[in-house]
């Protein structure tokens, strides 16, 4: 008898996410010796690889998607926003369902949705069900991302934490360094269906290594507890509607312009929304019998001065960087006239050199200051901008080609420090808490970033008087992207005063 295919994917499912009994980290070390922990790391790098690639890699496809479907550039944007916005939010449940549901549960179920999204983004016909499939990928993706920060600082020694960030962090930043490069080589090629389904060997592999390597205990050894708090549903949905309104309202301004009622009313529900979620979230951590609920974001991490920077450092960080990366190709194809893949080749050096930099940087961060690190980084990766600014449409390819591995050598000294960083005045049980909460406001400054680097972008073109379509007045428009990167540099100066609270020692930081 032929098995239906939704019971055959429902099947798939079940099977790839049963959970055995028990297994600690100590368990599976005994069992698979002493390099047990980096077979673990690498099985949740391979997962987050494929999450940050599917974040990063449909940025080329966009065109290509918009000219498929027939409709505006700003719908079609809404394949990347839609995912920001449900990663962004999905980050805040990683804490309750690591606790409720174990490491590899959690872990291995949001792989497979991974997958499935993939899979059903690049079969569809119709946007509607893309932007399904973006949604699903994204909610995985924002599950997955903090649970290797936790695991490091759990299963590694803190003299060996920092080359173990590295090691993560190396793999993870080649996703969306060597993503761009081969998503617009497989845009040109094969169109834009490729990029879904380049997620899927990766998360085919790291489904099958975290059955065998990760645990399936909680944080801290424990077993799940099923029986523990429910999630914060009421915190869940005023987060995803305070975030929809404040990526909707940056999106209106930037099609309207500084005077859009519409986009001024919708920013004022999310900073309204943001105001009930605090305020939520704190009735839930001084009173979390009365309602039988865990918040979504434990608010006593920010107690500590070190973690409350580096979270300000995460969020400016956040909007530079992925708003660099929703401007560079953009500066590419749309001001330098350049294909998708001549694209990609030309950010394909900076992203190896960034892999090795960040080897480098995990030995330097077990010897040396971390905030020193992402000092640098930050100083690097502004200088970088500005030194973009100066390129004219004569430049040569090998000077931006320049000025973007500065500031990827900059990203390299940040990436594996900023974590350890932040955590590590952290009580323990604070760990998965802190870890989920750096990471959605990472994730959170980089969709806020992207739309204000587009509508910054948008107005320095209007000042000029040119459009990104226009065929001709090249300069102009090189000057309004150059202005843009400039705004992006004073971006990093601002997240470097903060960078330097980070020397703050743990014991005055509790």
């Amino acid at each position: 008898m032929t098995q239906s295919p939704k019971l055959g994917v429902l099947g798939f499912v079940i099977f790839m996410t049963d959970t055995p009994p028990l297994l600690s980290l100590q368990v599976l070390e005994k069992r698979f010796g002493p390099n047990y922990r980096w077979l673990l790391l690498l099985s949740v790098m391979l997962g987050t690889m494929a999450s940050i690639m599917s974040s990063t890699i449909i940025n080329v496809a966009i065109p290509d998607m918009g000219e498929h479907f027939v409709m505006s550039p700003t719908r079609a944007q809404w394949v990347s926003s839609g995912f920001m916005v449900a990663m962004t939010v999905s980050m805040l449940t990683t804490p309750w369902l690591l606790s409720r549901y174990g490491y590899r549960r959690t872990y291995s179920t949001s792989m497979c949705l991974l997958l499935l999204g993939g899979i059903g983004g690049g079969l569809s016909n119709d946007y509607n069900w893309v932007l399904v499939a973006r949604v699903a990928e994204g909610l995985a993706a924002g599950v997955v991302q903090p649970i290797p920060a936790i695991l490091i600082l759990r299963a590694f020694d803190a003299d060996e934490q920092g080359r173990a960030g590295s090691f993560f962090s190396t793999g993870v930043v080649l996703a969306p360094a060597v993503g761009p490069s081969i998503g617009g080589l497989l845009v040109d090629w094969f169109g834009w269906r490729s990029i879904f389904f380049m997620v899927v060997p990766l998360a085919l592999a790291s489904i099958w290594m975290a059955r065998r390597y990760v645990p399936t205990t909680a944080p801290g050894g424990l077993a799940p507890n099923r029986e523990g708090a429910r999630l914060d549903v009421w915190g869940m949905l005023i987060a995803t509607v305070s975030t929809l309104c404040l990526l909707n309202g940056l999106v209106s301004l930037r099609d309207a312009g500084l005077d859009a009622v519409h986009a001024w009313g919708l920013l004022v529900v999310a900073a309204a929304g943001l105001a009930v979620f605090v305020l939520w979230q704190h009735h839930l951590l001084h009173k979390p019998q009365a309602t039988g609920l865990a918040p979504l974001m434990n608010l006593s991490v920010f107690r500590h001065r070190a973690f409350s920077m580096g979270s300000l450092v995460a969020f400016i960080y956040g909007a530079g960087l992925f708003g660099s990366t929703y401007l560079l190709p953009l500066y590419m194809q749309q001001g330098m006239g350049w294909s998708a893949s001549y694209t990609g080749t030309v950010l394909l050096p900076a992203g190896l050199l960034l892999a090795v930099t960040i080897a480098l940087t995990g030995r330097l961060a077990d010897r040396h200051p971390t905030y020193l690190l992402v000092s640098s980084g930050l100083a690097l990766l502004a200088l970088s901008f500005v030194l973009m600014a100066t390129l004219h449409v004569e430049s040569s390819m090998w000077w931006l080609s320049a000025w973007v591995i500065l500031g990827r050598i900059g990203l390299g000294l940040i990436l594996p420090s900023l974590n350890s960083s932040s955590l590590r005045g952290l009580a323990r049980p604070l760990i998965p808490q802190g870890s989920s909460v750096i990471n959605f406001m990472r994730m959170l400054g980089g969709a806020v970033g992207v739309s204000v680097c587009a509508i910054v972008l948008q107005w320095r073109l209007a000042e000029h008087g040119v459009s990104l379509t226009s065929t001709d007045q090249a300069a102009l428009r090189l000057n309004a992207f150059n202005e843009s990167f400039v705004f992006l540099a004073a971006l990093m100066a601002l997240a470097l005063l903060a960078a330097w609270q980070l020397k703050v020692p743990e014991d005055t930081a509790k």
